[in-house]
Order: C-alpha cells, then sequence, then structure tokens
C-alpha cells in the first residue's frame, strides 16, 4: 500500500517517543512488520526532560511526562541517516519548537537528511511549564506554524494534534488549508495524575502527564472519524491501538496509517509481527483484498 506517495509493507507506525532515536530499534521494527517508524520528537537543541518516574502504568493504559528528551535535530538526523543506509525503510522525523522560526529550522535541518516525512509535534501536553498551552489548541499558530513550515519543506508535512482541542476536526481543516499533508492523531490526553495512596503524593515526579494506552482508544476512533470526514488528506491514527482487531477498527475509522506506541511496553517489539498478522487474519476472513479496503469504511446508522 501507498501513504503519501511512500510505498510501505504494512500501515502499520512506530509512534513518535517509544523506542528513541537509536537506527538499530528502528530498523528492527520495520523487519517486525511496521511500515513506517516515527522518531522521537527533536527539537534545535537537546534536551534533558524531566527528572523521575516519567512513566506509570494504570489499570487503563500509561501515563508519563517524559518531557520531551532528545539528543537534538543534529544527533537525532545521524540517527535517521544510519537507518536508511543500505536498509529500505521510511521514516517520519518529528519535531517541536518553541516559537514558528523554531519549526522553520527544524525543517531545513530535515530537508538535508534522508527522512521520508515530517511531523510537526504541535500538541505535547506534559511541558506545559515551559511552553504553556500547546499549539494544537490555538486555530491562528496552528496555521502560523504549518504556513511557515510548508514555505520552506521539502518533504511532505504531518500536523500532529490534540485530543485535548474543543474542535479538533476543525484544527484539521486549518492545518489542511495552511498545506498540511497529512495529519497524525491523537497525541496523548491530559493532563492526567496517578496517585500513590501510600505515600499521599503523585506518583510522577512531574505530578502529572499525558495519558495513553487502552483507554483512549474510543475517543482515538471518534476523532479520527470527525477529522476523515472534514479533511481530504490522509490520517495517521495512534491512541490505544493494542493489537490486529484495534488498528482494523483505526483504519475502519479513516486512518490510512496506524502507529502503535503503549503497546509496545506490554506486547514488546514482537507487537508489530503479531499486529500485522492479526490484521490479515481479520482480512483474509471477511474479504479484504487489501489494507486500503479498510480506510473509512465504517457505517454509521
Amino acid at each position: 500500500m501507498r501513504f503519501l506517495g511512500k510505498e510501505i509493507q504494512s500501515p502499520l507506525t512506530l509512534a513518535s517517543g517509544i523506542l528513541g532515536i537509536s537506527f538499530s530499534s528502528l530498523q528492527r521494527v520495520i523487519r517486525d512488520g511496521a511500515g513506517m517508524v516515527t522518531t522521537k520528537s527533536l527539537s534545535l537543541e537537546p534536551r534533558i526532560g524531566h527528572a523521575g518516574p516519567i512513566i506509570a502504568e494504570f489499570e487503563g493504559g500509561l501515563i508519563n511526562s517524559v518531557g520531551l528528551t532528545n539528543p537534538g535535530i543534529h544527533d537525532g538526523l545521524l540517527e535517521v541517516e544510519k537507518f536508511h543506509k543500505e536498509f529500505a525503510g521510511v521514516s517520519i522525523v518529528s519535531v517541536f519548537g518553541a516559537d514558528p522560526d523554531e519549526f522553520v529550522s527544524l525543517a531545513e535541518a530535515v530537508n538535508h537528511s534522508q527522512a521520508d516525512f515530517l511531523e510537526l509535534n504541535l500538541s505535547c501536553p506534559n511541558v506545559a511549564d515551559e511552553f504553556k498551552r500547546p499549539f494544537a489548541l490555538i486555530p491562528e499558530k496552528i496555521t502560523e506554524i504549518v504556513s511557515a513550515v510548508k514555505t520552506v519543506s521539502k518533504l511532505p508535512v504531518l500536523a500532529k494534534l490534540s485530543p485535548n482541542a474543543y474542535d479538533v476536526a476543525g484544527m484539521a481543516s486549518l492545518a489542511e488549508t495552511a498545506g498540511a499533508d497529512g495529519i497524525t492523531m491523537i497525541n496523548t490526553l491530559g493532563h492526567g495524575m496517578v496517585i500513590d495512596a501510600i505515600a499521599r503524593r503523585p506518583v510522577l515526579h512531574n505530578n502529572f502527564g499525558g495519558i495513553s494506552g487502552p483507554c483512549i482508544k474510543p475517543l482515538a476512533l471518534k476523532l479520527i472519524r470527525d477529522v476523515y470526514l472534514k479533511v481530504n488528506i490522509p490520517i495517521l491514527g495512534t491512541g490505544g491501538v493494542s493489537n490486529g482487531l484495534d488498528a482494523v477498527e483505526m483504519m475502519m475509522a479513516g486512518a490510512a496509517a496506524v502507529a502503535i506506541g503503549s503497546a509496545v511496553y506490554d506486547r514488546g517489539l514482537d507487537v508489530f509481527r503479531s499486529t500485522r498478522q492479526e490484521m490479515e487474519a481479520f482480512m483474509a476472513e471477511h474479504g479484504y483484498a487489501d489494507y486500503a479496503d479498510l480506510i473509512g469504511i465504517l457505517q454509521e446508522n
């Protein structure tokens, strides 16, 4: 199948922020059945992120306050180059900046790499102490950042949106009008908190974080459907996908490709191989010849 003009072996994608930036880990994901990989979100300069604990499990999934830890765009792109060297795989470089000028500088840096797509992370919820409201909640910022990046980017651009926006479909439409080639959604939901009742304090050192995992899948499906019916650009769907049936449901809602994140913690890297096998078994049983046949076919009453 194809996504934004690139041939991919499956619609499955490694979500941003899960395995860091090591080229060998990214290659392993492709070997295990994914069609694309997404890097951690990269900034102009390296970031240490928040002090630990930064991740906690709860009954519905995970909560994290990593704080956008990353090695910076220079070192991150070196790993992307290693990923592509003598290896056939599709890469998405995710970036974030403090303002439109930083996003433009990051896009210019990615232009000089072998990356296939550029993802603009407009929606991380767990760095509000530094960056205030995520750009994905501010309509004029979505327009400004996407428009500015599109003037310089040589790669197709995905805008990563937040489930915390009042009108996510409207935000996606703004991104499309500004020139985005695709939409990534949803980012983690939040802010949320998990409490250690014995210690009488939040589990995370940063107190709050973004919520991911199975508990957010129903919200992801609904918002992806809303956006699918609003825009004419492809959606990279993410949010609570743990198995093949989850991925099928997300594509039926309107996703052209599906990213897996939190499930890597539960099922390991084998989740890509098993999810692909489960998807293909479902398709064979129910008469679907190709992954693309699933996209947007949800029948609503």
